[in-house]
């Protein structure tokens, strides 16, 4: 038996079924580019590889009645009346957000937090301002237009544990906000109370919480992109083998603080870019490294159901413009870029109604032939 088929049984083997759905199922990884034009760019991956998200671009217009999720006792969630025309990208068929944007151009991504996530105690005499986590995003984006705004938001609603069919547990969730200005910050659940983290670096990844992740930065001062100059011991002189030994040390796995840190350092070494399209094709270069495969977290607790993920754990990969309004996305299926102008889009129209739409229209492969002719 080789050493990596030993180490999967192993491993995989004295983990229960439930833990590796909590962890690895959900791996998404969220980083933040300024262009030099000052275009602010949030992108992210969404990884999900116990079964299909089927993803969809949903479109909701300004005055849109919203529902939140039932709550535990049966009784109905907050109601709302949305303030703000939002486009964004969906899962499961319902007003789910990954990532969301408003025609201010504020943007809410949705991230995983299994272990650290505690929600405020239902009580039933609030229910009439409690949503289920997965209607966070939603309610945010639809109702404010600023990340200022969004912090005193939190004293008004109750985010309380909402089972979610799909999964059978309350999803355990934490949100990172941006707007155009370039600020964001990081809204968790912590000990039942709602938790704002400043978010300067713009990354995001998953367990544990927030602060953490800053403080195991220190632990990686030595990170540069400038290779290592050549030593001398015994007489003898040694140098780097070759590019990227600036890097030396740099975490390679897919846990969650692993790639934290190699967001982190990638983005703080993107290379300079104009802004616009160029600011996002940076972007969707350097989160081409977070890709993962399901059988990298999955192992033998892939079954059946997940054989039209067969490709990729990350379902589908997104950036989104927060200065010229548009979300930019490809997807396991196809890796051809796709853009949705939320800012073409006229929510003052009363005749704009709720739309929504597939990612990929079709998941046959494109692939474009080139035909080679002889030349004279």
């Amino acid at each position: 038996m080789g050493l990596f088929t030993w180490m999967k049984h192993s491993v995989l083997n004295a983990v229960t079924a439930s833990c590796i759905f909590a962890t690895a199922s959900y791996a998404c990884t969220g980083i933040t580019l300024t262009g030099a034009d000052g275009t602010t760019i949030f992108a992210r991956t969404l990884e999900w590889g116990t079964f299909d998200l089927a993803p969809e671009i949903l479109v909701i217009p300004r005055g849109t009645k919203m529902n939140a999720s039932v709550m535990p006792d049966g009784a109905a969630g907050h109601e709302w009346s949305t303030t703000y025309g939002v486009a964004g990208i969906t899962a499961l068929g319902k007003p789910l957000f990954g990532d969301v944007m408003n025609e201010e151009g504020l943007v809410v991504g949705t991230f995983y937090l299994p272990g650290f996530t505690e929600y405020q105690i239902y009580e039933p005499d609030s229910a009439s301002v409690s949503l289920g986590s997965s209607d966070f995003a939603g309610f945010i984006a639809t109702q404010y237009g600023s990340v200022s705004d969004v912090r005193s938001a939190l004293e008004s609603i109750r985010v309380v544990p909402v089972v979610e069919p799909a999964i059978g547990i309350p999803p355990p969730l934490h949100f990172m906000v941006s707007d155009p200005s370039g600020e964001a910050i990081v809204i968790q659940y912590i000990g039942g109370k709602p938790t704002i983290f400043e978010a300067p670096l713009g990354v995001i990844t998953n367990a544990p919480n927030y602060d953490w992740h800053i403080t195991n930065l220190n632990n990686y001062l030595n990170l540069s992109a400038v290779a290592l100059p050549p030593v001398e011991a015994g007489g003898q002189q040694f140098a780097p083998l070759g590019a990227g030994s600036g890097m030396l040390g740099l975490p390679g796995d897919f846990t969650p603080p692993s790639r934290f840190v190699r967001a982190v350092a990638f983005s703080q070494t993107a290379r300079e870019t104009e802004g616009g399209f160029d600011t996002v094709r940076e972007a969707f270069r350097i989160l081409d490294n977070f890709n993962i495969p399901v059988t990298a977290v999955e192992g033998d607790a892939a079954t059946e159901e997940t054989e039209d993920l067969i490709y990729s754990a990350t379902q589908w990969t997104a950036a989104s413009d927060l200065t010229n309004k548009r979300i930019y996305y490809h997807t396991q299926w196809n890796r051809n870029v796709r853009m949705v102008d939320v800012g073409a889009i006229d929510f003052t129209d009363p005749s704009l109604a709720v739309t929504k739409l597939p990612l990929d229209t079709s998941r046959e492969p494109s692939v474009e032939l080139i035909e080679l002719t002889e030349t004279q």
